[in-house]
């Protein structure tokens, strides 16, 4: 029997094949904390009388959620991560490198690894062909310490896109009404493989968009195959070296395949207050639109940070409309100043923010007042995400952010000529 991504990375790792639903102990390639999940971690390490991690340059701390630090309480947890990484020797990405999941990938995140994260979107790794997936705090600080953590095999969905994106419609759109079709929890524990055309035309940081998003309908993980398109990223990284092809067996065995038709798309929302609550963006057109975020781990890489521009390049934003950018990372928000990109968000009245989360977990940096409304690229719009439980969260692509903070409500980018 073939095996899906999840079971040959897995059936490497322990050197014999393994089936969905088995129970395993498996090796960690790679670990990530943060600042809101990190603290715990450590403490939670410190509570059993350890203070060593097993594979220390594997192990990154990283400071994204609030970076700067807004309160003492925060910068005491800063503090602590800090002087934990010192002490051990982990890797510690500091307040200026950006949000952990692209960093991650830029500098870490093989194909074929197993990457666990006390984050829910670590399963952004996926994007490079590897298993990666969120933890509890608990769980990943057992996975510093001891190398190694425990997993059921998840089963996989095969997630089939044919077709190829119209213009004015972006990767975001396609997992919006991915999700919008699933649900919320309508792959939970399980593996969404990424498939078809549509998926091998998109380019890396729209691989990511989609894996980042995996989540959001309850998956363990979301895959795409490693090829040609993940080995240029790692070129441009530096990092040829990591490559390693990896894809299914042609005769895997999938708990059901999902189909999608990217030509028959259009612009999408994920509507108040759930992520799967999505309805085509002429649905909510005309909404007033207070805020514009333009960031976190899902768009805010350079490619979305260009799609954003080139609408609104030599434009001003609507007058009532604030914008805040905040790049995913340093290296995209090198490649932006390099680019002109940021002067151009400059000129169109944009706030451009440290590379970090930034708005997108209401720490700082954007919280939104009572009643307002924000078309956000992130990932989440519960009550609450962004600061604030009696203000709205409109879920969109970079393409419907520009348009939106242009007209200064609710807008389709295929009516804003580039």
């Amino acid at each position: 029997m073939g095996k899906t991504l999840t079971e040959k990375i897995f059936s490497a790792h322990l050197g014999r094949d393994v089936q969905p639903g088995e129970l395993v102990i498996s090796p960690v390639d790679l670990v990530l904390t943060q600042d809101g999940t990190g603290p715990l971690a450590v403490r939670q390490l410190r509570k059993l009388g350890e203070d060593t991690v097993a594979n220390p340059a594997r192990t990154v701390l990283f400071l994204d959620h609030a970076a700067p630090s807004p309160r003492r309480e925060l910068s005491n947890d800063h503090a602590l991560l800090r002087e934990f990484a010192e002490g051990t020797g982990c890797q510690l990405c500091d307040i200026d490198e950006g949000v952990c999941h692209q960093v991650v990938n830029e500098r870490f995140t093989r194909p074929g690894d197993v990457l666990v994260g006390a984050d829910s979107h670590t399963c952004t790794g996926g994007a490079l062909g590897a298993f990666s997936t969120g933890m509890g705090s608990t769980d990943v600080a057992v996975a510093m310490r001891l190398g190694k953590t425990w997993f059921r095999v998840p089963e996989s969905v095969r997630v089939e896109a044919t077709g190829a994106l119209p213009r004015g419609v972006h990767p975001k759109d396609l997992m919006l009404a991915l999700i919008g079709k699933l649900g919320a929890d309508g792959a939970t524990y399980q593996a969404l493989e990424f498939h078809g055309p549509a998926a091998r035309g998109l380019t890396q940081p729209g691989r990511f968009t989609l894996a980042n998003m995996a989540v959001e309908c309850g998956a363990k993980a979301g895959l795409f195959p490693s090829d040609e398109t993940t080995r240029a990223f790692l070129a441009e990284m530096s990092r040829e070296g990591d490559y390693a092809p990896l894809a299914p067996d042609a005769d895997a065995s999938y708990a059901r395949t999902v189909e999608m038709d990217a030509a028959a798309l259009e612009p999408m929302l994920a509507c108040p207050h759930t992520v799967d609550n999505v309805k085509p963006l002429a649905a909510e057109a005309g909404r007033k639109v207070d805020q514009v975020f333009l960031g976190s781990c899902t768009n805010a890489r350079l490619e979305d940070i260009e799609v954003f521009t080139s609408l609104v390049r030599g434009r001003r934003r609507a007058r009532h409309t604030r914008v805040i950018v905040t790049p995913a990372s340093k290296r995209v928000y090198a490649a932006a100043i390099r680019a002109g990109l940021i002067e151009a968000l400059l000129d169109f009245g944009a706030s451009v923010n440290t590379p970090g989360c930034g708005a997108c977990v209401g720490v700082h940096g954007g919280a939104l007042a009572d009643g307002e409304v924000c078309v956000a690229t992130t990932n989440r719009n519960f009550k609450g995400r962004m600061g604030n439980p009696e203000a709205f969260i409109y879920l969109a692509s970079p393409a419907t952010a520009a348009a939106s903070a242009l007209a200064g409500e609710i807008a389709d980018p295929r009516e804003i000529a580039s």
